[in-house]
């Protein structure tokens, strides 16, 4: 356990180092904002391009893995949104709140991380977690906030929901990715060199890009970031631990993969998302800073107990 806290520090080391450079405002929020904006579109797209391309799509795509993620994921939302209503909250609250409690920061902290902590064959299952959070997941929020919305019509929901998929860099560079891979056509080592290149800025990127972002963040509403902080790094690992062991009969390896993924704190796009439809931001805002901080410890205890399995 000591060992797998040690490799995490340098990752929530350069989480910090991040949140000292915007804290100190020797990084303005224009800036922050420009390096998140560089790793996303540019870096993270990179590698998951490069790793999608040079990966075969049964590699990826395990039906057993995602009936178990999706199952775990799908129970945790649900209590999330049955305690908010217990509370209630409006539907778009309860799905904002929903959403910070089953969807992690696989993106920009899962992909680099538990690639080099779990070994290069994690990437195949962290692409199909990363793809049904931001296929089903988002997909679920949309349409839970516009159709609750007076002006809602079907069609201008469909139209939102396919847009935020197109507009989405991650899930371009991975649809495209599988598309070279299915195509059996080899990747030129020119342009494979380049990706890799681009793609090696990710992991630091992301990381320093998270820690600065979390400087704007507030401690607001801290029993309710509590709360979904709870639901995300503890319900939901020990959910999909429950479908992956349990109830699917899903690969040890890749199920410690999805437990991991599941155990990372509420993922920075639900407080972009919470911003862009004007709901609850600032519990948004809280819970990943609370969520973040708390998972330096946690994460590595799940990391350490699915290693031991």
């Amino acid at each position: 356990m000591l060992e797998i806290f040690l490799k995490t520090l340098p990752f929530f080391g350069l989480i910090g180092l991040g949140y000292g450079a915007a804290k100190t405002r020797f990084f303005s929020e224009e800036a922050a904002a420009s390096i998140t904006k560089f790793v996303f579109y540019f870096a993270l797209s990179a590698m998951l391009l490069r790793f999608s391309a040079n990966l075969s799509f049964s590699e990826i795509f395990d039906p057993m893995l995602a009936a178990a993620y999706l199952w775990g994921t799908a129970f945790v939302y649900g209590i999330a949104i049955g305690v908010a209503f217990f509370r209630r909250l409006d539907t778009a609250t309860s799905a904002i709140e929903a959403q910070c409690a089953a969807i992690g920061n696989t993106g920009f902290l899962g992909v680099p991380m538990l690639a080099v902590l779990l070994g290069q064959e994690a990437v195949g299952p962290i692409i199909l977690i990363l793809s049904i959070d931001l296929i089903v997941f988002s997909t679920l929020l949309t349409i839970l906030v516009t159709g609750t919305r007076g002006d809602a019509r079907g069609a201008r929901v469909v139209r939102t929901v396919f847009m935020g998929l197109l507009k989405n860099p991650m899930i371009v560079s991975i649809a495209i990715g599988l598309g070279i891979s299915a195509s059996a056509l080899p990747v030129p080592e020119v342009i494979n060199s380049f990706l890799e290149t681009l793609g090696a800025a990710a992991t630091p990127g992301a990381l320093f890009a998270i820690g600065a972002s979390l400087a704007s963040k507030s401690a607001e509403r801290i029993e309710v970031a509590a709360w979904l902080s709870f639901a995300k790094l503890v319900l939901h690992p020990a959910c999909v631990a429950a479908a992956a062991y349990i109830f699917f009969p899903v690969d040890a390896y890749k199920a410690s993969v999805a437990i991991s993924a599941a155990a990372l704190p509420v993922a920075g796009n639900v407080f972009i998302l919470a911003q862009h439809y004007g709901v609850a931001p600032q519990r948004v805002s809280a819970s990943i800073l609370v969520s973040t901080v708390v998972s330096i410890l946690t994460v590595s205890v799940v990391i350490g107990l699915v290693s031991v399995r």
